[in-house]
């Protein structure tokens, strides 16, 4: 994903759905993580609910 799109990713994950900065850092450490992955690793570690997961699934 390119640059721009990925800021407002993470904008949107940030402003719309509350998910603190901290665990967004958590999250993109993985080792496995791609943009496309995100989603899934933080509903992995709970860092979100499977709503918040529906959500970001509608925004990409």
């Amino acid at each position: 994903m390119e640059t721009s799109r990925m800021t407002e990713f993470l904008c949107f994950l940030q402003k719309d759905l509350a998910i603190p900065a901290t665990d967004l850092q958590l999250a993109l450490r993985h080792p496995e993580q791609t943009l496309n992955s995100l989603p899934m690793i933080l509903w992995q570690y709970g860092l979100i609910t499977l709503r918040q997961l529906e959500q970001i699934f509608d925004w990409l």
